[in-house]
C-alpha cells in the first residue's frame, strides 16, 4: 500500500478539499490508505474550547460556534445535495461533543483536552470522505482510535504496538481508506493524543504495520527545506536526505518532520516523501537510504519560547552525577523538554520548553536544593553542517546568551 499524510493546511477549506481530489486523480489511488488532520487551524480553536471550558470562561459557546460554523461553511460549499450525509455526521460529531462537555466529571486538562480536540480530526475526515464519495472516489472511512492503542499518557500517549499492528493488519489492502492521524484510544477507551503534529506518526504507524511502499507527507512547501522560510531567506530544498540525518534534524526541533515519524520507516527502509500538493510536477524530498544530504548545505533550525535555566550548589561545590541525576528526574517529572545541556564544574545549564505549563513547579523543587537562574523567551538555534558564515548569520540576531560546539552542528540560545 502507499500512505498518504494530508495536513491541515491542505484541508482548510472547500477549494483545498477538492485540491486534494486532484492530487489524487494526478498520483493515483489504488491500494491508498489517507490520514488527515484537523482542517486549517482548527487544532488551535479546540484549544481554545478545552481552555474556556477547564478555566470555565464565560467564551465557550462562542469558541463552539465559531468551530460549528467553520465546518458548517466547507459542508455547504462542497455539497449541493442538502441531504448529503455529511451534514447529519458533523452534526452528531457536535452533538458528541457537547455531551461530552456536559457530562465530563474530571478536573484533569490533559484528559479533557484529549477528549476534545480529537473532534477536529474526525470533522476534517468525515467531510474529506464524503465528498471523495460524492465525486466518485469511493473510499472507506474509519476511526483510528480502534486500531491505534495507546497508553493513558494524555497529550503525549506512546502506542502499543503489538495490538496496534494485530488491528492494523486486519485492513484490507485493495481499499481505499481514509482515517485520522494524531489520535488513539487507551484500555478505557478514552480518546488520547499522540503530541501536536502527531498526525505523521499516525502515517508512519500504519505505513510500518502494513509494509507500505512508501509514505507521502503532503504540505504547501515544495519539501524539506534546509531553514524555515518564515525566519530564514533564500530557504533552500534538500532532494535527498539519509534517515540518519532527518533523525538528527527532527531530534534539533525541524519542524517539518515530526520526530517520531522516522523511526518506524527506517526500520523497515519505508522511504519517506515531502511534496508539494500546489505544485504536483515537483518531486519534493526524499528521505531514505543515502547520501546525508544533497545538496550539501548548512541547515537551520530555530525554536522559540524557550527558557535558558542555570543551576548550581548553594555551597558552591562541584555539579557531580548525583546532583545531575536529581536534576533530570526533576525535569522528567514535570514533562519538560530538555533541548540543550551545558554543564561545567559547578554549573549545569539546560535550554528547555515548557508546553505543560509545568515550569514553576519545577522551579520551586529545585531551589529547594540549588542555586538557579534562569531566562524566559529565549530563542534556540541549531545548525547542522555549519560553517563560519552560517555561525556568524546567527549570531547577528541577538545577543548570544549560550553557544555550544559538536563536530558539524552548532547551537546558540540567543536573547
Amino acid at each position: 500500500m502507499k500512505i498518504y499524510k494530508f495536513g491541515g493546511a491542505s484541508v482548510k477549506d472547500a477549494e483545498s478539499i477538492k485540491n486534494v481530489m486532484r492530487v489524487l486523480r494526478n498520483e493515483g489511488f489504488k491500494n491508498t490508505l489517507i490520514v488527515i488532520s484537523a482542517m486549517g487551524k482548527m487544532t488551535n480553536a479546540f484549544e481554545k474550547i478545552v481552555n474556556s471550558y477547564h478555566y470555565k470562561t464565560d467564551d465557550l459557546q462562542q469558541h463552539i460556534q465559531f468551530v460549528n460554523d467553520y465546518h458548517a461553511t466547507i459542508v455547504n460549499a462542497l455539497f449541493k445535495n442538502k441531504s448529503n450525509r455529511a451534514f447529519g455526521e458533523v452534526e452528531t460529531l457536535f452533538e458528541e461533543l457537547n455531551k461530552f462537555l456536559a457530562t465530563n466529571t474530571s478536573s484533569d486538562y490533559n484528559f479533557i483536552y484529549d477528549q476534545i480536540v480529537g473532534y477536529g480530526e474526525l470533522l476534517s475526515t468525515k467531510i474529506v470522505s464524503a465528498y471523495l464519495n460524492d465525486i466518485g472516489i469511493e473510499n472507506q472511512w474509519f476511526d483510528v482510535r480502534k486500531y491505534l492503542i495507546t497508553d493513558e499518557s494524555y497529550r503525549d500517549a506512546s502506542v502499543k504496538w503489538k495490538i496496534t499492528s494485530q488491528n492494523i493488519a486486519t485492513l484490507n489492502p485493495n481499499k481505499l481508506y481514509i482515517t485520522q492521524g494524531f489520535l488513539g484510544e487507551d484500555a478505557q477507551g478514552n480518546t488520547t493524543t499522540l503530541g501536536r503534529e502527531g498526525s505523521d506518526y499516525t502515517a508512519a504507524i500504519f505505513a510500518h504495520c502494513l509494509n507500505a511502499k512508501s509514505l507521502t507527507i503532503w504540505k504547501d512547501v515544495d519539501g524539506v527545506l534546509n531553514a524555515d522560510p518564515r525566519y530564514f531567506e533564500n530557504a533552500q530544498l534538500l532532494h535527498q536526505i539519509s534517515y540518519s540525518e532527518a533523525i538528527e534534524m527532527a531530534f534539533y526541533g525541524a519542524s517539518v518532520i515530526h520526530p517520531k515519524t522516522l523511526k518506524p520507516l527506517e526500520n523497515k527502509h519505508i522511504p519517506l516523501c515531502v511534496r508539494s500538493f500546489l505544485n504536483l510536477d515537483l518531486t519534493g524530498t526524499t528521505v531514505g537510504k543515502g547520501n546525508d544530504l544533497i545538496p550539501e548545505v548548512p541547515c537551520f533550525i530555530l525554536k522559540q519560547n524557550q527558557i535558558l535555566v542555570s543551576i548550581s550548589a548553594l555551597d558552591f561545590s562541584f555539579m557531580v552525577e548525583s546532583n545531575l541525576s536529581d536534576i533530570f528526574s526533576i525535569l522528567h517529572n514535570n514533562k519538560l523538554k530538555v533541548n540543550l545541556i551545558q554543564n561545567s564544574a559547578i554549573s549545569f545549564s539546560v535550554c528547555i520548553e515548557d508546553k505543560f505549563n509545568n515550569f514553576q513547579h519545577f522551579l520551586a523543587q529545585l531551589k529547594s536544593k540549588y542555586k538557579v537562574s534562569f531566562t524566559e523567551n529565549v530563542s534556540l538555534y541549531t545548525i547542522r553542517h555549519s560553517n563560519e558564515k552560517a555561525i556568524d548569520e546567527i549570531e547577528q540576531k541577538g545577543e548570544v546568551l549560550l553557544k555550544q560546539a559538536t563536530k558539524g552542528t552548532v547551537q546558540l540560545v540567543i536573547k
